[in-house]
């Protein structure tokens, strides 16, 4: 095979510039170009970056806010999150940090610093703006120190991109995979992670070979082979026009239509039966050497349905669930990030208004009490992946329901009336949030509840009383 020049022209695409060349060896490392590349045009590269991404987000967090007006509080955390494009911003720098092997996120305020920390008091009165920045964009700022003994030994600090410094608490920097000690990543300019594509080089250009033979095989399997009887050593115009006619009818015959051969003559074709072993399993294990090499599940790149489904808990899909529960955690620092910023731009003095205006409890308190109780308060949790049945999740509210008024019935003799009205709020709390079982929430007024346990006390004693019979 004849060497192209990366850098060079060269004739065709550039994928087959950067894949088809012989210096693409085992161990190879692909240059900020080649991943670029490889992302745009490989088959398997946007697949790759993307797939475990997407499906770690195909599911919304569960977002709780306890000891708050929670459906108004989560309301509008959730308006704002999908007012900024959170998700989609996420997505976008995973995407990149798993192409490059380093990626940052930003975020800008119109008229103000970058070099400034971000003053989250007046962020919500300002106009926003996030920028995902991949290793060409920070180049020089995130090379990381190599000095064992610095404080900042293989740690990023602020980025600059263009010459103008971010502060840290505007971005986030994520690597995919921790940088070693001493090895330069080509893709991302510094000692940092790796590319997903670094280990899996090789095994994808052998992929562009398999895209060539199936193509080769689709243009080769519609040949017919005539087999017709020789003729003489003299052979004539009319002959040669006798066999030609024979061929042009072959080639032209539909379904449908009848044709006609000597005794003595056949009609094949080519016989592709032997590619099916050799090159089927050659295909195979060259997405498991990818899926390998990327170190993510091959179902994920093979694109095969998995037997009884994703929901039904197989082996495969319980795989699958635990990479993408890994996903979730390298992800975590940006939801955090994106949390804090969406809660104080969703939970304004404005929004705090509001509510004070619709729950008399909150008139008394103030924003910045509310909010650092909120804040505390907040909590995120993704739902399994492996979504369980309806019926299923309704034999596990059962349990919790009845585990919910056997503690009950254990408390309420041995407390006082106080108490007992706590504890029926907290049963009616727990039945609330049963929503399977208790579609319509179960409301109580406290102030009625205390002063009806108060009054039935008596009443109370005698019916928890054993009677005579019963001894």
């Amino acid at each position: 095979m004849t060497n192209i020049v990366l850098n060079g022209v060269g004739e065709g695409t550039q994928l087959q510039q950067l894949l088809m060349t012989d210096e693409i060896v085992p161990g190879a490392s692909p240059s900020y170009q080649i991943c670029k590349t490889l992302y745009e045009f490989h088959p398997l590269g946007q697949k790759m970056a993307e797939s475990p991404i997407a499906l770690a987000q195909s599911q919304r967090r569960e977002i709780v806010v306890p000891d708050s007006p929670e459906d108004r509080v989560v309301e509008a955390f959730n308006a704002e999150w999908s007012k900024i494009g959170a998700d989609e911003n996420i997505k976008n720098v995973m995407k990149l940090s798993r192409i490059y092997g380093i990626a940052s996120i930003g975020v800008v305020e119109q008229d103000k610093d970058m070099a400034t920390p971000v003053d989250y008091s007046d962020l919500w009165k300002s106009d926003i703006a996030f920028s995902s920045f991949d290793p060409l964009n920070t180049a020089g700022s995130l090379v990381l120190n190599q000095n064992p003994n610095a404080i900042d030994f293989q740690k990023h600090g602020d980025i600059r991109v263009n010459g103008v410094t971010y502060h840290r608490s505007r971005t986030v920097v994520i690597l995919n995979e921790q940088p070693i000690y001493i090895g330069y990543t080509a893709s991302a300019f510094g000692y940092v992670g790796r590319s997903v594509y670094q280990r899996a080089l090789f095994p994808l250009k052998s992929f562009i070979q398999t895209l060539i033979t199936d193509d080769l095989i689709t243009r080769k399997a519609g040949v017919f082979i005539s087999k017709m009887k020789q003729p003489g050593s003299i052979v004539d115009n009319v002959m040669q026009r006798v066999w030609s006619n024979k061929r042009a009818i072959v080639k032209e015959a539909e379904t449908g239509n009848v044709i006609s051969i000597g005794l003595d003559e056949n009609i094949d074709t080519l016989n592709l039966q032997n590619l099916d072993g050799a090159y089927g399993m050659a295909r195979t294990n060259i997405l498991k050497n990818i899926a390998t090499a990327a170190d993510m599940p091959a179902k994920l790149l093979e694109n095969e349905t998995m037997v009884a489904g994703f929901g039904e808990g197989t082996e495969d899909a319980k795989n699958i669930a635990r990479y993408i529960d890994g996903v979730r955690t390298k992800m975590g620092p940006l939801y955090a990030w994106f949390d804090r910023i969406v809660q104080h731009r969703a939970w304004n003095p404005e929004f705090y208004k509001t509510v004070q205006r619709d729950f008399p409890e909150y008139k008394d308190v103030s924003y910045e009490d509310a909010f650092y109780r909120w804040s505390q308060a907040f909590s995120a949790v993704w739902p399994n992946l492996l979504a369980e049945p309806d019926s299923e999740k309704s034999k596990i509210e059962d349990i919790k329901m009845k585990a919910a008024i056997s503690a009950v019935e254990v408390l309420l003799p041995v407390v006082d009336v106080e108490n007992k009205a706590i504890l029926v709020e907290w049963l009616a709390d727990n039945f609330n949030n049963l929503k399977l079982l208790f579609p319509t929430p179960l409301v109580l007024d406290p102030d009625t509840l205390r002063d009806g346990l108060d009054t039935s006390g008596e009443e109370q004693e005698e019916i928890h009383q054993p009677r005579p019979e019963s001894l």
